[in-house]
């Protein structure tokens, strides 16, 4: 029974016994029974008054409640003139401010914190209590090549393609730096924060690649420059020595002039290989900005195929082109653009041997230019390495071709990628740049 309807009832049965009283009282005295009405008024009166003011604190108490419990913080209490209410109304006034303050600052807050997770360049997903996908920002999406909608609600384990793969096997706190096709690098970390007293990951996905081709190349840089100067002086001084030795070749008899003529001569070429090598290095150090112009990308590729026709011929290597009948124009540094190409032919005569076909593919819609060949593949432990400086799949290779291309495509903006597909063909993709204005064309 609520208090109000216990107060009701007393008050009643209360009246009752005074009025059952005062009845009595009339068949002894109509003074004592005047005097007893007179009190008896005065009882109710006093009784209702006493109601209001009990009952009101409980009104207030109740409405109170209601906008708490409707989280609704923008309903006060005016006060009433009575101390005791007064009292306890300015603490409910001042509690609901502290709530609503303390909710407005949460809100902005979280609408700060949303901002900066779908501004930040990391990507970052959320995991729910049961370690599926709750949320990721547009940063991750781009990473793993998805959206919000294909993946979220499902495990961390779904995505197949690196860096997403490496993600499921990590533990809470751990960090791994993710290599993809020596292309891109990422370091990929599992964290977590408390939520109404649960524990919940977040992992965060963030590209290194600018940093480590930054520190890749000045590391290389600076030690190819210091090999570079000590062998130059080392083998300057050597030819000049040997040089100076051909001078007393005369004095020999003819049977050993021979000999010691070859054997000065072959010195002196391994000299000169030995710095080859090392330009071949510095090369690669010394590639200046591209000056770019608008060119014919297809009209290029015919040029690279007149160059590698012979070498194909003598290997039986089949060359299919769509470029023969298209143009695509777009702004490259034609020499630069060159060099890559041999290059990635020159990769893929040497990954066949010999019977193989080169396919050369231009989606001059897409921008996209891909090489294919039916050469051995990449094996899954080469992948992580391919454009890494100084590593080569070959026995006698430098490891500076790829690196090469990897400089140029990047000063050039364009996306690349070199794979292996499901069906055994090893392709080279590279995305250009937005096409070039023909008008600019002479």
């Amino acid at each position: 029974m609520r208090l109000r309807t216990k107060f009701t009832w007393f008050a009643v049965l209360i009246h009752v016994l005074l009025i059952a009283l005062s009845v009595l009282l009339y068949s002894t005295s109509k003074y004592l029974f005047v005097a007893a009405e007179i009190i008896l008024l005065v009882s109710v009166i006093v009784t209702f008054q006493l109601y209001r003011a009990f009952l009101k604190p409980l009104d207030i108490l109740s409405a109170g409640v209601e906008s708490i419990r409707d989280r609704d913080f923008s309903t006060t209490f005016r006060p009433t003139g009575q101390e005791e209410l007064d009292r306890l109304i300015a603490v409910y006034n001042g509690m609901i401010e502290q709530l609503r303050a303390e909710r407005v600052r949460q809100r902005e807050q979280h609408y700060f914190l949303q901002r900066l997770i779908d501004a930040s360049p990391i990507g970052i997903i959320i995991l729910d209590l049961d370690d599926r996908i709750n949320m990721l920002n547009p940063a991750a999406c781009s990473i793993l090549g998805t959206t919000p909608d294909a993946v979220t609600g499902g495990p961390i384990t779904q995505f197949t393609t690196v860096p997403g793969s490496e993600l499921g096997g990590m533990s809470d706190g751990e960090t791994r730096i993710v290599s993809v096709s020596g292309i891109r690098s990422y370091k990929c970390r599992v964290s977590h924060f408390v939520d109404r007293g649960f524990h919940r990951r977040f992992l965060m996905i963030e590209e290194l690649t600018a940093e480590i081709l930054s520190a890749q190349k000045r590391a290389y840089d600076k030690v190819i420059r210091m090999m570079s100067h000590e062998i130059n002086n080392s083998v300057g001084a050597v030819n000049s020595i040997l040089d100076s030795l051909l001078h007393y070749a005369s004095q020999l008899t003819p049977e050993d002039r021979v000999d010691f003529e070859n054997a000065v001569s072959v010195a002196v070429d391994r000299n000169n290989g030995l710095n080859r090598f090392m330009a071949n290095f510095a090369d690669v150090v010394r590639i200046p900005p591209p000056t770019r112009t608008p060119y014919d990308v297809c009209e290029l590729l015919r040029s690279v195929q007149i160059l590698m026709h012979a070498e194909c011929t003598r290997r039986n290597i089949a060359w299919e082109s769509s470029a023969s009948d298209q143009s695509f124009i777009v702004n490259i540094d034609v020499e630069q653009m060159q060099q890559v190409l041999v290059n990635i032919v020159k990769n893929a005569i040497e990954a066949i041997g010999k019977n193989g076909r080169i396919t050369i593919d231009v989606s001059v819609g897409k921008g996209v230019l891909r090489i294919v060949d039916t050469g051995r593949g990449i094996s899954s432990d080469d992948k992580p390495y391919l454009f890494t400086p100084f590593f080569s799949t070959k026995r006698d290779g430098q490891g500076i071709g790829l690196t090469l291309i990897r400089e140029i495509l990047t000063n050039h903006e364009c996306e690349f990628a070199l794979q292996t597909n499901d069906d055994g063909l090893t392709e080279f993709r590279i995305q250009f740049a937005t096409p070039a204005d023909t008008s600019l064309m002479t």
